[in-house]
């Protein structure tokens, strides 16, 4: 089932494989990192995620709860859910962030009997692609 929504200012291709909270992060990461997300910008609530994108209220909870513990989301009490500012201090950490979804990618390369240099020009290929998106 692939759902689009223009309410949210960001997009969900749900896919069959994975957990549906996991595909909404990585959706707002990318948006995030695609600038249709910046720091400050309102946050959507759990009631409209729920609703927009037909999950589970609990579901959009754990989202946000997920996305506040990366600190890419600041929750502020009586206010709302804002897009958070602070970027992970050093190169150091930053790439620790993608320390799970880099073995997950060796893990597929390997299975497909791909060598780290095709996987790199996999990369360089997809990194390319959404930096002509900016």
């Amino acid at each position: 089932m692939v759902h689009h929504t223009q309410v949210l200012p960001f997009r969900v291709q749900f896919k069959s494989e994975g957990r549906g909270y996991e595909q909404v992060v990585y959706a707002v990461k990318k948006a995030i990192i695609a600038g249709a997300l910046k720091p400050g910008d309102n946050f959507p609530s759990v009631r409209v995620m729920s609703q927009e994108l037909g999950i589970n209220p609990n579901t959009a909870q754990k989202v946000i709860a997920a996305l506040a513990e990366e600190k890419l989301l600041k929750v502020m009490p009586g206010i709302g859910t804002v897009i958070a500012d602070a970027a992970p201090a050093s190169s150091g950490e930053r790439k620790a962030l993608l320390g799970q979804e880099c073995e997950r990618v060796v893990v597929e390369a390997q299975k497909l009997q791909l060598d780290c240099e095709e996987l790199i020009q996999a990369i360089r290929q997809h990194w390319t692609r959404l930096q002509g998106k900016k």
